[in-house]
């Protein structure tokens, strides 16, 4: 049994061993979403598995209407999938990478308490071998009735607010070239004034799981991303920063805020303060 005392997280029922999952396969009420590019899908994936790539399906403007227009979007394509409300959630990648953690970033957002994601993922899976199939069906559509958790979720003007806060941390997630502007990948390159560079890949082991809760918990200290601050994860289209969320969420920080619209947004829209570090 995965327990806060042998992982060193608080929150350790988020991620999933594959012994737990193992264990629930024939569970009804148990929904595996594979994130991987339909290509891998169809050449492998977990018995019952949905497949829902999730890679692009993006916002880059957080104002309002087009964040409502976005969430009936996302839960709109969870229902088709056959995904409800009072499902036990799994999502899958290929290892324990951004795209699912991005799966339920999105699920928490929407209100959704039984959501995790498989540690080591569909690689993992494999390599322990498990049972796999080629097989899949056409789920029968659901209805999904989102709950808005606002908490989770930062807009441009939150960021905007957070900049000069000190009871607030501005996370950077993305590659550090991104960061100092010299791969720009908007209209304007560099980052966020007073954001905190900690690469998302440094969350991981060399086997594509997530570190240890200890080692996590160190790795963000010792870069001032501390339990008693709220965090707001950016980094190009809210992928690489959803995957702090989930490592950060898993340490138990209260305060976790993932921008959706990240530097997409940020970079290409005229008036925001963009700082370009030295490299």
């Amino acid at each position: 049994m995965v327990t806060q005392e042998s992982t060193g997280y608080e929150n350790p029922e988020l991620l999933w061993t594959r012994e737990t999952m193992a264990a629930r396969l024939d569970d009804p009420s148990l929904r595996i979403i594979d994130v991987r590019p339909g290509e891998r899908f169809g050449m492998g994936h977990i018995p019952g598995a949905r497949h829902f790539d999730i890679y692009a399906v993006n916002c880059d403007d957080t104002d309002q209407a087009p964040l409502d227009s976005f969430t009936r979007m996302w839960a709109f394509l969870l229902a088709r999938r056959g995904v409800s409300f009072d499902d036990t959630i799994v999502f899958c990648g290929e290892i324990t990478g951004m795209t699912a953690a991005r799966g339920l970033w999105f699920l928490e957002y929407l209100g959704h308490k039984d959501v995790h994601v498989l540690d080591g993922g569909y690689s993992g899976w494999e390599a322990a071998g498990l049972a796999t199939t080629r097989d899949a069906e056409v789920p029968k559509p659901s209805v999904f009735v989102p709950q808005i958790d606002r908490s989770c979720l930062a807009t441009y003007l939150d960021v905007k607010a957070a900049i000069d806060a000190r009871d607030k941390v501005i996370l950077d997630t993305r590659g550090r070239a991104e960061w100092t502007g010299d791969d720009r990948r908007a209209a304007r390159g560099g980052t966020i004034p007073g954001s905190v560079h900690l690469e998302w890949i440094n969350h991981l082991t060399a086997q594509g799981t997530m570190k240890p809760g200890g080692d996590l918990r160190a790795l963000f200290e010792a870069n001032g991303v501390t339990a008693d601050k709220e965090v707001i994860a950016l980094c190009q289209t809210g992928y690489r920063s959803a995957h702090a969320y989930l490592a950060l969420r898993l340490l138990g920080y209260a305060q976790v805020r993932n921008y959706l619209g990240s530097w997409n947004e940020w970079g290409n829209r005229e008036g925001l303060p963009v700082q370009v570090p030295n490299s």
